[in-house]
């Protein structure tokens, strides 16, 4: 019998985020159904109503990690509808400061925990979402002369590549913009943008929001 009461889908969100806490608490190796029934208050076999093993709830939190990043690239290009350049910049920054409050949510995200991607529909999808999104910025980028002529995809695969690396070398400790006292994180990933650019970009139109 479960302790708590919830909706269908209440509970699998509910579950979710409890394998999230345990991610960011203890880390992927302390992660397993019966935990994450405990963190949500639930009975111990609540879990496999929605999560076969603790693959699919590994799949499940990635594919949540994906969807926040789509949704907040989303609203960026809501924003910043007539300004591509500023688009790709917020993408970035966005980008960082999602590792930097879930850093374990998203090294989960971006890891080969899930062993069998095919077999989850929803995560390929969000996947696809997400790069596609940034397929739309980097292809309204090069249409304005801002990023250099090259075939989209392969751009904006190079793009997040280079925003992936630079958040994941900051989040694990590899701060080396402090070891060499050469510019705060903000103004080095935007000279990581730059590396893609035609015209240079000033750190200073862009500060990182509070």
């Amino acid at each position: 019998m479960e302790s708590k009461r919830y909706h269908h889908g209440d509970l699998k969100k509910t579950l979710i985020q409890a394998g999230i806490e345990i991610l960011a608490e203890e880390g992927v190796g302390a992660l397993s159904l019966r935990k994450v029934a405990q963190k949500a208050g639930v009975s111990h076999n609540a879990p496999y109503f929605h999560f076969a093993d603790k693959q699919a709830l590994i799949a499940a939190i990635s594919t949540e990690g994906y969807r926040t990043l789509y949704e907040q690239l989303v609203n960026i290009q809501e924003t910043y509808q007539e300004d591509p350049r500023r688009q790709l910049v917020e993408a970035a920054f966005m980008y960082l400061r999602f590792a930097q409050s879930k850093p374990a949510h998203f090294k989960v995200t971006f890891s080969n925990a899930v062993e069998r991607e095919d077999a989850y529909p929803a995560l390929v999808e969000m996947a696809n979402y997400l790069l596609g999104e940034l397929i739309k910025i980097v292809d309204a980028c090069q249409k304005a002369g801002i990023l250099h002529p090259a075939p989209v995809g392969a751009m904006a695969v190079s793009v997040w590549s280079a925003v992936h690396g630079f958040t994941s070398l900051f989040i694990d400790g590899q701060s080396m913009h402090e070891r060499l006292k050469i510019a705060p994180v903000d103004q080095l990933l935007i000279f990581t943008l730059n590396q893609f650019s035609i015209a240079d970009w000033s750190a200073d139109q862009f500060p990182l929001p509070d």
